[in-house]
């Protein structure tokens, strides 16, 4: 199955997440980065388990304990997603989702910067 149009859930990103973060994982360093109070080491385990048959994760058994790391790019995810809401949610307008997103967050003044070079090199 190729994974470039995969839609991973809410609990899917979040192990991803931590997977593009630290890269080779364990399923307990993954359980124990989410540090989820509401969710049990098999749940992290199953959902890697179904990670891993979708193609988003690659699994190591050459060792007793099984490593993981992701398959799917960060860049590339993130853009789908960032692409299904703006259609979705935005009615395909790049710019309500990044008022939006600046009207609701806090960007520090780096972030800023680098917003404001990133629209001059659009120009």
């Amino acid at each position: 199955m190729s994974n470039s149009n995969i839609k991973p859930t809410e609990g899917e990103m979040e192990i991803l997440q931590v997977l593009w973060q630290k890269g080779l994982c364990t399923v307990r360093a993954v359980h124990e980065a989410l540090n989820k109070k509401d969710s049990g080491y098999t749940t992290t385990l199953k959902l890697m388990q179904i990670m891993h048959e979708k193609g988003m994760v690659e699994r190591d058994t050459n060792q007793k304990t099984h490593i993981y790391k992701a398959l799917v790019s960060q860049d590339k995810t993130e853009k789908q997603l960032v692409n299904k809401m703006i259609d979705n949610v935005f009615n395909g307008s790049a710019a309500r989702l990044v008022m939006q997103a600046l009207g609701n967050h806090t960007a520090s003044s780096e972030e800023l910067d680098e917003i404001k070079k990133y629209l001059d090199s659009l120009k």
